[in-house]
């Protein structure tokens, strides 16, 4: 079995496959302050619970963009799964052609969604990433990534709202019924949530306009569930992108070095 870490800025995703199969996904917060062992019992503690057997782990790779817990989560995947893990990065190949004018800038998340939305859904096609960030990633039909958009994410704008502003408190992110209320929070949800979607329209149209008209937009993310409700931006929504992203890299990477 492999075993894939895509390590963010406020979680953790974990996936377990068997060959191309996604046999468990789960998330850990991501934390500077706890340690390996303790994220170790927490990993052991779900295998154990869903009946997997930490032992058929023979191979992990780890894509990061949270480079404070990279050492922590490499250090216990060595010291209790005994395995060395792939760490995607500079070098490693993943079956794109990346045009960015220095690919080493590109966040290694961006690249594992990429390589998983155009190997699953073929190209043209734009990722988009709703998380802490929002990402939008252009992949041409002949599997060329072209890079894209890097704005705000939803939790990110809401958090620098309240803080900022003095009077205005935090609030769920929910859609309220409709642009116009009469109260501060149902206005705050409405500038910040409809916003975002006029936003991830507007990027869109911008995009396609310059790739391709007929590119399928694939969403991936926490919050991309409930963007999708509320619009009809996206072809596909996608939450264990980036895991099967890495899962192809793993195999790829494995095979090239056994040949």
């Amino acid at each position: 079995m492999i075993l894939t870490f895509d390590i963010g800025n406020t979680n953790i995703k974990a996936g377990l496959f068997e060959g191309d199969t996604l046999v468990e996904s789960l998330r850990l917060t991501s934390s500077s302050t706890k340690t390996g062992d303790e994220y170790w019992m927490l990993l052991r503690d779900i295998f154990v619970g869903k009946n997997i057997d930490p032992k058929g782990v023979d191979g992990v790779i780890i894509s990061s963009v949270n480079p404070n817990i990279n050492y922590t989560i490499e250090h216990m995947v060595s010291y209790y799964l005994k395995v060395k893990p792939l760490i995607v990065g500079s070098g490693i190949k993943c079956g794109l052609n990346i045009k960015y004018d220095n690919p080493k800038e590109v966040g290694s998340d961006r690249i594992v969604g990429s390589v998983a939305a155009y190997y699953t859904y073929g190209g043209p096609c734009i990722v988009v990433d709703c998380g802490t960030a929002t990402t939008f990633n252009a992949i041409t039909e002949k599997g060329e990534f072209l890079g894209g958009p890097i704005a705000f994410g939803l939790k990110t704008a809401s958090d620098a709202l309240s803080k900022n502003g003095a009077k205005l408190p935090k609030i769920e992110l929910n859609f309220p019924p409709k642009v116009v209320n009469r109260n501060t929070i149902s206005n705050m949800q409405s500038g910040i949530l409809y916003g975002y979607v006029g936003m991830v329209q507007y990027l869109i149209s911008k995009m396609k306009a310059e790739i391709g008209g007929t590119a399928k937009v694939i969403a991936t993310g926490g919050i991309s569930n409930m963007v999708a409700k509320e619009s009809k931006l996206f072809d596909v929504v996608d939450r264990t992108l980036t895991l099967r992203g890495l899962n192809h890299i793993y195999r790829l990477n494995t095979k090239s070095l056994q040949e």
